[in-house]
């Protein structure tokens, strides 16, 4: 009888326990997020590549206009 009393108590607690436990270690949200500005360096980094790819198409002409 002490046995199945230990034994049914241990269930109970085991099962129980998460829900008196879970607003003991709940944390606040976290904060919302700031927006990110996008105007300068994606702006730079796409007039780079324009320009990069602006040379790159130039000398492929030139280079071609060579050949012929």
């Amino acid at each position: 009888m002490k046995k199945q009393l230990k034994i049914v108590t241990l269930v109970l607690v085991l099962t129980l326990a998460p829900f008196f436990t879970e607003s003991a270690i709940a944390q606040p949200p976290p904060p919302k997020p700031k927006d990110i500005p996008l105007d300068g360096g994606l702006s730079a980094l796409l007039v780079a590549g324009l320009l990069y790819g602006g040379r790159k198409l130039y000398a492929s002409n030139s280079v071609k206009e060579e050949m012929h």
